[in-house]
């Protein structure tokens, strides 16, 4: 393709690039995606969607030897599997380097869409009390922006992606656009009401998720097959390849390449302003670079620092916009920590199709306050699931003949609740990724070297997640309880939602972009995946990148317009 004039360049097509391009290209822009990964089309290349387990190899089971070897990172995702492999980044042949005594694991995916593809879904604003954390106990820099300022982003994106959920007017998870609930199974509406009455603190509500229950901008609601994560070819769920990316291709101003491997951004010789990305094709070798006015960094929170460090030059010698040495740095995700219970099922209702959606209890602790028993800041939310045992896991019992088998045919008597922690994590200098120039990888760009450790906030947030799970099991009836030790805390990155390493603020000494996701030091530079967040809320983060980014596309092209950016 011949290097023609850009009006801007995104960097990666998942959540974030895939609104970059949206925006950019509906206000007129003429927007080139690059993407790393390989080119897919939606609905036609989502080979495993509805795959039986006879027809994938080794009966849906998984290759270990093939895993250990090409996807020793990747596997350990619920959501790789055999039927979505080819979705996956292949760990040997695109390495980082993980620090032994403080891993990360890192998931990346490796087709257009991105991990748009292979997310969960759930979409939760953040609070006012959220974006106030930072400033309130003094664990990070504050936030530049307030709840306000991102309220009618929130209600921007939620409109076009279609939000499913219910309106509970919690202070500390803010109401979105609603589409109607998914419904509940009745064992949830016992616990729901069980746990209302004994305790009223605590709000069970079904999962906000973006996925359609009615037709939506023409997609089609969900009809429950359940493997959402092996692409969705009816658009039901959101994701780049469903939504954002037809609708910047219906504007006539999207330009899209695959298998582009971006290696650094050029800048002039003020050091302000970037004039080109330089790129490697993962298939031919190729190098070329292309130019453009501004530039969006979407290649996710540990790609777009990567990018930004390899880009050091005379003017930016510890990477590009690093004046402030926060980039690469403050490294967050969120914790998880299961909890297990069983609850009996006194009714004989049967559900037909696979819910892709649970229960949510929201932040409790530290709501409006520090709780007096609390040694911790900040708290945490439970996504639940309940699971009705079948065959499965009664295929041991003893029996014989017709009856035993039409007995298996029927779920079981129980219902198991499971309550996953998902627990906010401080921002630290010391969790970080940089790169190692003595070991490039097959592009000859520096590997990326991951740091990530909990502080002894996370674990004292971990125990009292189980304190709370086991006051709440017994509130809900439960005949059998387990609660985890932090033992089984998760390791970094195991959430995937990796946040912070180029972080937001007012101050350029402490802070690589300003409010807008304009870094300070480059003018026509934005980042907008989770490379911005100053802190982590404990709530699923991508619909906040997904309002920040359309904000900054706002703001950038007004920018643009008004002769303040690019020549």
């Amino acid at each position: 393709m011949d290097n023609k004039q850009f009006d801007a360049i995104v960097v990666g097509s998942g959540i974030s690039g895939g609104w970059a391009a949206k925006e950019l290209t509906e206000r007129g822009l003429k927007v080139l995606v690059l993407e790393r990964g390989k080119d897919i089309k939606h609905g036609a290349d989502y080979k495993g969607e509805h795959a039986t387990a006879s027809k994938l190899p080794f009966y849906g089971m998984p290759d270990r030897e093939r895993n250990a070897r090409e996807y020793p990172v990747q596997s350990s995702s619920y959501a790789f599997s055999e039927a979505n492999v080819q979705f996956w980044n292949n760990d040997k042949e695109n390495p980082y380097i993980r620090t032994e005594d403080k891993p990360f694991s890192w998931k990346r995916a490796d087709v257009v869409g991105g991990r748009s593809l292979l997310w969960g879904r759930q979409v939760y604003r953040w609070s006012e009390q959220d974006f106030k954390a930072n400033a309130a106990d003094g664990n990070g820099i504050p936030w530049p922006v307030d709840y306000k300022d991102i309220a009618p982003w929130y209600s921007h994106v939620e409109k076009f992606i279609g939000v499913s959920g219910e309106a509970e007017g919690l202070p500390q998870l803010p109401d979105s656009e609603f589409l109607p609930p998914m419904e509940y199974f009745e064992v949830e509406n016992t616990i729901k009401g069980r746990v209302k009455k004994k305790l009223p603190d605590i709000t069970v509500t079904m999962g906000r998720c973006a996925i359609l229950t009615q037709e939506h901008k023409g997609r089609a609601p969900c009809h429950y097959c359940g493997p959402c994560h092996r692409g969705c070819s009816t658009g039901s769920y959101f994701s780049s390849q469903s939504s954002t990316l037809p609708a910047a291709t219906a504007t006539g101003n999207l330009t899209l390449l695959p298998n582009q491997v971006v290696e650094r951004l050029e800048h002039d010789e003020t050091g302000k302003r970037i004039t080109a990305v330089k790129v490697v094709d993962t298939q031919t070798g190729e190098r070329r670079e292309f130019t453009a006015k501004i530039f969006f960094l979407c290649a996710s929170t540990l790609g777009s620092a990567q990018i930004m460090l390899n880009s050091s030059s005379s003017l930016h010698p510890n990477g590009l916009g690093n004046k402030s040495g926060a980039l690469g740095r403050y490294l967050m995700d969120h914790a998880k920590l299961g909890h297990m219970s069983m609850v009996v099922d006194d009714t004989d209702r049967f559900y037909r199709g696979n819910r892709p959606n649970g229960l949510y209890i929201p932040r409790f602790r530290n709501v409006g306050g520090q709780d007096a028993d609390a040694d911790f800041v900040r708290g945490y939310g439970y996504q639940a699931m309940a699971m009705r045992p079948d065959w499965e896991t009664t295929f041991n019992t003893k029996g014989f003949g017709a009856d035993y088998k039409e007995s298996l045919r029927k779920p079981g008597p129980f219902w198991i609740w499971f309550l996953q922690g998902f627990i906010e994590c401080l921002p630290q200098a010391s969790n970080r990724i940089y790169l190692d120039a003595n070991k490039p990888d097959r592009f000859g760009v520096p590997q990326l070297v991951t740091e990530f450790s909990w502080s002894d906030n996370e674990l004292s947030l971990a125990k009292d997640s189980a304190v709370q799970a086991e006051k709440i099991f017994r509130a809900a009836g439960a005949v059998f309880y387990e609660t985890a030790d932090i033992d089984t805390l998760s390791e970094g990155g195991a959430s995937i939602h990796e946040m912070g390493t180029a972080r937001m603020g007012d101050d350029p000494m402490q802070s690589v972009l300003n409010k807008y996701n304009q870094a300070h030091e480059v003018d026509n530079l934005f980042v907008t995946d989770g490379s911005f967040m100053t802190s982590a809320s404990c709530v699923n983060p991508s619909l906040t990148y997904m309002a920040f980014t359309a904000r900054a596309c706002d703001y950038a092209v007004k920018q643009l317009n008004a002769g303040r950016l690019g020549a």
